[in-house]
């Protein structure tokens, strides 16, 4: 620690050993070896001389051993010492808001993605690196490309091979598909899609999640997003579709060309959109309205983009985008209709800004958010 001390005091000390130096001074005895230090420190500055660690370290253990109480102690206190003793102060309360504010409170570090071959074998996939991806037998599959995974169709495939990419909360990745249809995936989504399609039938793709599509145009062979209750078929275009199974909620919106949602629920004639439209469910039945797509696919390009949302609607669109969980306790903030764009903010960020809509408490601890009703 006596290193730590000296960078200090040089004001060399990197943000990262200030904070194992806040921690350390947490304990009295710590914290008077510290302002010695700095008696010492300031003796040696007086001579004019640099200052000699091991020297003044070896000064500083021999007056701990052997105080001299009976040296009268100056009314007067140095500014030197006035300000040692402030920074012991201000290290205290510094470390305390450090590690007790919610602000500062660590968010565990996202899962990695994975991808699923057709062998059962899984693969990790760093979203910065650049590799082959191959099978059990050494077959190419595809190829890695920073965020991406992009398939080729080299070759025309005889049977249907599945890959599953796997993508945690936390994290988003694009995948390029053999019929060259470009499909980014939003956080906690699941897609499980062919290596190659077959030559005679239809594209199908099957999605727990979310993901937006530009789907390369084949009048021949339709391309079909299949989820627990709703089909999406097109012919080609750009659309995102979300169906996370714990929300309980698919739809479908519209930002260029045409698509067909068939209902899997019940038995109903598939809803034909346009442009800036979306497809929901309303009594197990679907229903189509016009809406403002720059909402739903505001995502792609990395942003938050709220619009007369309740913060339950919120809380699950930031346990993906933050990998965190949240515990709301206090039901009157889903009485609220939040409007916001967030593009580079932090959790803590984000939660300030709902907190000018309505005030209330939250802690994080180990990555779960916990809201309760501000303290009277």
């Amino acid at each position: 620690m006596k290193q730590l001390i000296i960078k200090y005091l040089n004001e060399t000390i990197s943000e990262a050993e200030k904070l194992q130096l806040l921690e350390w001074l947490q304990t009295p005895k710590n914290q008077r070896t510290f302002i010695e230090f700095v008696k010492i420190n300031h003796r040696l500055n007086k001579l004019s001389s640099p200052v000699d660690s091991e020297r003044a370290f070896q000064k500083l253990m021999a007056n701990i051993a052997s105080p001299k109480p009976n040296i009268p102690v100056r009314k007067i206190i140095p500014n030197w010492l006035k300000y040692a003793a402030v920074f012991v102060g201000v290290a205290i309360l510094g470390y305390s808001i450090y590690f007790n504010s919610p602000q500062k409170n660590t968010i565990p570090a996202a899962p990695q993605i994975t991808l699923q071959l057709e062998d059962g074998t899984i693969r990790t996939v760093n979203e910065n690196g650049e590799s082959v991806i191959v099978d059990a037998n050494g077959n190419r599959i595809s190829e890695q490309k920073g965020d991406a995974l992009i398939y080729s169709d080299n070759e025309i495939a005889q049977t249907l091979q599945y890959n599953i990419l796997s993508v945690p909360n936390g994290k988003t990745f694009r995948l390029s598909l053999s019929d060259g249809s470009k499909v980014v995936l939003n956080a906690g989504t699941k897609l499980k899609y062919p290596v190659n399609f077959l030559k005679d039938d239809n594209r199908k793709v099957f999605l727990n999640g979310e993901a937006y599509f530009e789907v390369a145009k084949d009048l021949e062979h339709p391309f079909i997003v299949d989820t627990d209750d709703m089909d999406v078929e097109v012919l080609g275009t750009q659309f995102n579709v979300t169906s996370y199974t714990e929300d309980q909620k698919t739809y479908t919106v519209l930002v260029e060309g045409k698509v067909a949602a068939h209902n899997k629920l019940v038995d109903e004639e598939g809803k034909i959109l346009n442009p800036n439209e979306k497809v929901s469910f309303e009594n197990e039945k679907l229903k189509v309205e016009e809406v403002n797509v720059s909402k739903y696919v505001a995502w792609v390009q990395g942003q938050l983009v709220f619009v007369d949302d309740s913060f339950n609607v919120i809380a699950n669109k930031l346990e993906r985008k933050f990998n965190v969980k949240i515990e709301n306790n206090y039901a009157a903030l889903n009485d609220i209709s939040i409007t916001a764009t967030f593009t580079n903010e932090t959790i803590e960020e984000v939660l300030k800004t709902f907190q000018t809509y309505k005030n209330f408490h939250y802690s994080i601890n180990n990555g779960k958010i916990t809201v309760n009703e501000p303290k009277k």
